[in-house]
């Protein structure tokens, strides 16, 4: 990150957010600057970082790795007192939290929030969260669209503001927030190595709406994977942030989802008719794959057709309460990881989810929404509203059904673990990516092949793959099948994501994104054998 002289350290205010004493000059970001008309470049966030340095904030400043471009992503660590390993923020026994801005580069909400929070907690006096809990925070995660700019009614077109936004995808065209599970892109691979090294507790993701006029100023989700160990007790947690955000920030919050017709019937004034739906469960989204690390993770959605000002202070007020919250409940939240893991490493033949889709039918609540009207004509009155509507400020709730979750449909036993090729050194780079060592070495008695008896292929390209299906049925493998293999252990935090990786039949694994296309066919083995025994 540079360390060039900051020009804009003149320009500090009044911070707008937080307790930190007002005698003390704070730089503003540029959000701040511009009253909320625009948003920050690039070299703004690191100069903005820079002047927290500058001017003795307690953090530990680094990057998490290179963009496309040749861009560092900057992190900044916080703690009291500071630490700048894993191994001594494990030592401290608190609970690591990661907070990720700007996965999609017009969703600038997070990026704002988290710079005025660094800068606010930086200066506070007395007790702070950062006594309780370890921050590393990484404001400006697609760095890379970030400086992409172009006019919002193009780049986000349901969004209220501000006027020049950056692109949704990377450089290389990929969405990052689809990337998780494949780990094509550099951004991912940086920040695939921080979970490694880091392993954070807890795992939030600061995105911004785009579609339903509800009536919440942010909607959230914890990890929709079925498969996620603590995505039951996520809720609870989120159920309690809720009343905190509401009670003590005034902001509104609710489930993540959209009214399900809102998208595809501009014309339409009334989306809600048939119900509230949440949007994916599959792991190439990052809260949904950081739920399988048997980790806390959180999607925060700020609501898109709010002014740009308010979407960046509800952001602030949500991601405060929630790391209120992790404080208060640190020690809760790692022993609740531990004793998980414990229970993977002791009790085998597990079932394990590994395709799960919405219910058929799911319970009535109330959910608050906006009455549009029509215009008449298919002019565009307001900034994010489609052709032919206006808003009203007419709300209202209505009790419909709420999908807020996902239900298993294909469920797997946990075999002790898979055997790989020595050979596949693209497999094996691909596994470390992860966080996964295949261990050398044992004689392996007997495993498991899976004959694939059927292949469906996506006719359309998504991020550049055709995705890919399998069926087909396990018996015992050949023994000539056996050697030259490499063991990947089911075991610890990592083991749900294991089996959704190398699984044949998982719904968004390796198989998924063409890594073994060039050995699948009707009537062969899969590549990977299952092993229930362990090599002597």
């Amino acid at each position: 990150m540079s360390r060039r002289a900051i020009g804009a350290l003149a320009l500090c205010a009044a911070a707008v957010h937080g307790t930190a004493a007002a005698q003390t000059p704070r730089p503003a970001t540029r959000a701040e600057r511009t009253n909320y008309l625009e948003t920050s470049h690039y070299a703004d966030v690191v100069a903005f970082l820079d002047s927290l340095r500058a001017l003795g904030a307690p953090y530990a400043f680094g990057s998490i790795g290179k963009t496309v471009e040749g861009r560092e992503i900057p992190y900044v660590i916080a703690s009291r007192p500071l630490v700048h390993t894993p191994a001594e923020a494990r030592a401290t026994g608190r609970p690591i939290v990661y907070v990720q801005g700007n996965i999609h580069a017009g969703e600038v909400e997070g990026k704002e929030a988290l710079l005025a929070m660094l800068r606010d907690l930086a200066f506070a006096k007395g007790p702070s969260v950062l006594d309780s809990i370890v921050l590393i925070a990484v404001p400006i995660y697609n760095a890379d669209g970030n400086e992409r700019f172009g006019p919002q009614d193009k780049q986000r077109t349901e969004q209220n503001g501000p006027e020049l936004v950056g692109q949704r995808p990377n450089a290389q065209g990929l969405d990052l927030n689809r990337d998780y599970v494949k780990a094509e892109a550099p951004e991912t691979r940086a920040s695939l190595a921080m979970f490694n090294a880091w392993n954070p507790d807890v795992f939030v993701d600061l995105h911004t709406t785009d579609g339903s006029f509800h009536g919440y100023a942010l909607t959230y989700s914890p990890s929709l994977n079925p498969a996620a160990p603590l995505g039951d007790y996520t809720r609870t947690l989120l159920t309690e942030l809720r009343t905190r955000v509401r009670d003590r920030e005034g902001y509104e919050t609710f489930d993540y989802g959209n009214f399900s017709d809102a998208f595809g019937n501009e014309v339409s004034t009334d989306t809600t008719h048939s119900g509230w739906y949440t949007y994916d469960h599959r792991p190439r989204f990052g809260t949904n794959y950081y739920g399988l690390r048997n980790r806390i993770s959180i999607l925060s959605e700020a609501y898109s057709h709010d002014p740009f000002e308010r979407r960046v202070k509800s952001t602030y007020a949500f991601t405060r309460q929630l790391l209120s919250l992790v404080a208060e409940r640190g020690e809760q939240i790692v022993a609740r990881a531990r004793v998980r893991e414990e229970f993977v490493n002791s009790v085998p033949d597990e079932v394990v989810p590994l395709r799960s889709a919405l219910p058929e039918q799911a319970p009535g609540q109330p959910v608050t929404y906006e009455v549009l009207a029509r215009t008449g004509d298919s002019s565009r009155t307001q900034p994010g509203v489609p052709r032919g509507l206006r808003r009203t400020g007419d709300f209202r709730t209505r009790t419909m059904p709420v999908f807020d979750r996902f239900v298993p449909r294909l469920r797997v036993r946990r075999p002790l673990g898979y055997l790989v090729s020595e050979d596949d050194t693209a497999l094996v780079a691909r596994l470390r990516l992860h966080g996964l060592l295949p261990q050398k070495g044992g004689v392996y008695a007997a495993a498991d092949e899976f004959v694939v008896d059927s292949i469906v292929r996506s006719p359309r390209a998504f991020q550049g793959h055709h995705e890919v299906r399998l069926a087909g049925h396990w018996h015992p493998a050949p023994k000539a099948a056996l050697g030259r293999r490499l063991f990947v252990a089911i075991a610890g935090h990592t083991a749900p994501l294991v089996m959704y990786l190398l699984d044949p039949e998982s719904d968004d694994g390796f198989t998924t994104w063409n890594l073994f296309d060039d050995r699948l066919a009707v009537g062969r083995p899969y590549p990977i054998l299952r092993i229930d025994v362990r090599p002597r």
